[in-house]
């Protein structure tokens, strides 16, 4: 099949393209979902396609350019997708939940309508975890998607989908939810860019499960992407309270043009102090370390000791922010039954994945642990800490994952390692996920790149450094 290079531009040069007539809208969304089409049967990352009202709505857009219309929103006729765990009028919204089988919502998600406001035509929506909660994307509606680097790795999650379609080159950018590495590890997993807002910058209103309370903060919408120059774009059109979220806020984006890479001070941790990092991640890290410095950036190498309590920072914090048990979210508000499911799982009769059924029994036990606030107050000491260091200058250097994707279900045996994302969801910060090109094996490499909190256009603005130093995101070869 003949590669058609519409699918190898970002968003922003997508929409310059239509607005100026070099190409119309119906020809971008045709060259997507015929790519669509190409890897999906590999992938299994769309669950959910509605290519005819996308092919619609993508003539309507070629008819207001024809019309001489001149006031055009900033990503009029662009294709995109949507994780399945958004509102999104006429589609479903399992959140791959077997018991929301045949939800289908008349409202958009905020998110959503704000892409679509901003000209956006979604060609579909995507594949998650069940309850959006662990870092395969997997579940007993839709099944499993694979990576399109190697079919026989994760694509993590829960915004796994996502991550797939996008990094296969089939969509220029999505929309995700993080709220333990949800939108940052699909990301890094399939070798494209995702941003982690300030908590509170994006409201989460409209998906499921709906974030509560302090969770509100912990939990980010935001979007992923092939080129970094979309990100900003992309989160200058999702910021701002919607009168919903009492979690969002009003908070100011700056320019990453505003950004001079020669005068950052680098905060380089090389791990968490209690899970190995893989050597080809080490030398990654290295060789970005070594560009910044080429760069004229001032580098530190700093270690957080609070950082070896990531995970009981991360479920302390959660615990104590309150809401809905996750038993009950599994059971779209009726409280499964953690140890019948489980026994119904062992002779294949349960309509719940084996991880959604561990972290329903890991409830469990974790309701009778008692008073948590020791980790809680950690996790706002080691915030204190980190944003002391980064200052207002600064930027956080910090390993995505221990390893580049595993094989599927290894994680099941690793369960912890999403530590490295999870603790960065409490401490608030922004993040940006960088990809840092392929190992030896054809597997993306990447980083975090955090910032102290409101500092997001910092983190994008590195992201975009990288992204000329490293090459960004790399079309799978599989698929060329």
């Amino acid at each position: 099949m003949t590669l058609n290079p519409l699918t190898r531009l970002s968003a922003t040069e997508i929409a310059r393209k239509i607005r100026d007539r070099e190409i119309r809208s119906i020809e971008a969304v045709e060259a997507h979902i015929a790519e669509v089409e190409k890897v999906n049967p590999v992938i299994h990352a769309m669950v959910a396609p509605r290519y005819e009202l996308a092919r619609e709505e993508a003539r309507a857009a070629d008819a207001r350019v024809a019309s001489g219309e001149r006031d055009l929103p900033p990503l009029h006729g662009v294709p995109c997708t949507i994780k399945e765990n958004f509102a999104f009028a006429g589609m479903p919204n399992t959140s791959g939940i077997v018991s929301r089988k045949g939800i289908i919502p008349t409202e958009d998600a905020t998110a959503v309508a704000r892409f679509r406001a901003a000209g956006a035509i979604p060609m579909g929506v995507t594949n998650t975890s069940e309850v959006c909660m662990w870092m395969e994307s997997d579940n007993r509606v839709y099944g499993l998607t694979r990576n399109p680097y190697d079919s026989s790795r994760t694509v993590g999650g829960s915004s796994g989908g996502e991550g797939a379609i996008i990094g296969a080159g089939a969509s220029p950018f999505g929309l995700g939810s993080d709220v333990g590495g949800s939108i940052r590890m699909p990301a890094f997993f399939n070798g494209i860019f995702g941003h982690k807002a300030t908590g509170g910058m994006v409201p989460n209103t409209g998906q499921y499960p709906q974030p509560e309370n302090e969770t509100a903060r912990y939990c980010t919408t935001g979007p992923l992407c092939r080129k970094a120059t979309d990100l900003h774009l992309l989160l200058s059109i999702l910021k701002g309270p919607d009168g919903k979220d009492p979690g969002a806020f009003d908070m100011p984006l700056g320019d990453p043009a505003s950004v001079d890479v020669s005068k950052l001070h680098v905060v380089n941790v090389v791990d968490d102090g209690r899970i190995f990092v893989s050597r080809d991640l080490r030398d990654a890290q290295v060789r970005v370390v070594d560009y910044l410095k080429s760069r004229g950036a001032r580098v530190r190498d700093v270690t957080f000791p609070l950082l070896k309590q990531s995970l009981q920072i991360w479920g302390a914090s959660l615990s104590a922010a309150g809401g809905a048990p996750f038993s009950e979210l599994m059971g779209n508000g009726t409280k499964v039954n953690a140890w019948k499911e489980a026994a119904k799982y062992l002779v294949g009769q349960s309509d719940h994945t084996s991880m959604a059924l561990g972290l329903a029994l890991i409830e469990v036990f974790t309701n009778r642990q008692g008073d948590l606030t020791e980790f809680v107050e950690a996790g706002l000491q080691l915030r204190k800490e980190m944003e002391e260091a980064l200052g207002d200058d600064g930027i956080l250097l910090y390993p995505s994952h221990p390893l580049p994707a595993p094989k599927h279900h290894v994680p099941k045996l690793m369960p912890f390692m999403f530590a490295y994302t999870g603790i960065l969801n409490i401490l608030q910060i922004p993040v940006t996920q960088v990809p840092l090109g392929l190992n030896k094996k054809g597997v993306p490499l990447g980083i975090q790149v955090g910032a102290r909190r409101f500092n997001d256009h910092v983190t994008i603005a590195t992201a975009l450094e990288l992204e000329r130093g490293f090459g960004g995101w790399v079309p799978p070869a599989r698929f060329q």
